[in-house]
């Protein structure tokens, strides 16, 4: 099959959409994808990619073709710009660079922002060729939750862009069932929306690997590991005040492997509350050497803030955290913590529950080495069970043949 994929965010920006791409080249499909100029998580064009941008036109076997947009940078404004100029220059520049080639089927990889939709419709009337739309960020709930956007007027004109997009799409994939629920009330066909959670990295099963030299050795410490970005949504600031509640605990310590937007709250934040010593920001490092930290963690961290909407989704580290045979701590409500109970894979408390954080940190310290042991036995057979990557991809596979198979080329209304 011939397949374009739609994403604001593609290698080597570390994303799930990579994996996705390179299987599908390997499973012998045709590959391209339209996406933008990498600049996430910094907010700055890589380096790399301005010196040689001819290097990043391939990947594993997958043809890639770069739009020029704004960066993101560190602030709301030049966040909303980075997300117009992509839209934008995908819906103007996408149907030129692409308009002698022919796709039976178009997807679109949509963390935030929404807007990545437009360009794939468009794309898909001059195409002739159904779109399929995997939401894995629910606008504009999100937007509200994360407080990005306050004003109703602007959150109703959102959700009819939501309505607009959705309704001219194929297929709409969900990453949870609650989210479903959410996407039900944009879409005027709800026979097309149907659940494709996340699947677990591969890279988290590869156990064997040496402990990063980055995290000092630290005989008799019980090492909690948060991976991933650091944003408003992780609510960083009640788990540090979970981390302050036992800060006078020398057994208990957080390590922090990442980067994103609140990175230099954090940092300025450790500091203050002189947490140092407990609260240790190693940055952010390429996805194959996150073994080399998982070898460190006695549990793995997972944290949301109190929201309707985060309670909807599974955080996508969730899936790679169960696969890893490491016990999990949440800090979630919702879908996300309902997994990790059903799993028996670790402890919960709920969204935005320092307190209950802190104690269930110190229950999961007095646990014995075979409880441990347990809950990731636990949480390895339910991810294997639940989000097996092959599994999944087969899944897709055969709604990308359906779909080519029954398209709709009555385009935009």
């Amino acid at each position: 099959m011939r397949i374009l994929i739609v994403s604001q965010y593609f290698w080597p920006e570390n994303f799930k959409v990579n994996d996705l791409a390179k299987e599908f080249a390997q499973r012998g499909h045709d590959i391209t994808v339209l996406t933008g100029y990498p600049n996430y998580p910094d907010g700055t064009v890589f380096q790399d990619f301005k010196n040689t941008p001819n290097v990043f036109s391939h990947f594993s076997g997958v043809k890639i073709y770069r739009v020029p947009l704004s960066a993101r940078g560190k602030n709301n404004f030049r966040l909303a710009l980075n997300y117009l100029s992509f839209m934008i220059s995908a819906s103007v520049l996408g149907p030129l660079r692409l308009w002698s080639q022919r796709f039976d089927v178009i997807f679109v990889f949509e963390v935030s922002p929404i807007t990545v939709g437009i360009p794939a419709v468009i794309l898909g009337k001059f195409k002739k060729a159904p779109v399929i739309f995997w939401v894995l960020d629910l606008w504009p709930e999100t937007l509200s939750a994360i407080g990005v956007v306050r004003s109703q007027l602007i959150l109703n004109a959102i959700g009819r862009l939501v309505r607009f997009i959705y309704n001219r799409c194929h297929l709409i994939l969900g990453q949870s069932k609650g989210s479903l629920r959410s996407i039900a009330k944009y879409c005027n066909d709800t026979a097309k929306i149907r659940y494709f959670p996340s699947w677990a990295e591969a890279i988290s099963k590869d156990m064997k690997a040496q402990p990063a030299p980055e995290v000092p050795v630290q005989e008799g410490t019980v090492n909690l590991l948060f991976a991933g970005n650091i944003g408003e949504a992780q609510d960083f600031p009640a788990v540090l005040s979970a981390a302050e509640i036992l800060k006078d605990n020398p057994k208990i310590r957080w390590l922090i492997v990442g980067d994103g937007r609140m990175a230099d709250w954090l940092r300025q934040e450790i500091m203050r509350r002189s947490l140092e010593k407990r609260v240790l920001l190693l940055g952010r490092f390429p996805l194959e050497r996150m073994p080399s930290f998982y070898a460190h963690a006695d549990a793995l961290l997972v944290s949301l803030k109190p929201s309707s909407v985060f309670s909807l989704t599974i955080p996508g580290k969730v899936q790679s955290y169960l696969m890893s045979s490491i016990p999990l701590i949440g800090m979630l409500d919702g879908e996300g913590a309902t997994v990790i109970r059903e799993a028996q894979a670790g402890l919960t408390c709920p969204a935005g529950d320092s307190v209950g954080l802190a104690q269930a940190v110190l229950k999961f310290a007095t646990m014995t080495k075979e409880e441990r042991l347990l809950l990731g036995k636990n949480g390895h057979t339910y991810a294997k069970q639940e989000f097996d990557r092959k599994t999944l991809m087969d899944r897709l596979e055969g709604w990308f043949h359906e779909s080519a198979g029954q398209t709709d080329t009555k385009g935009i209304s």
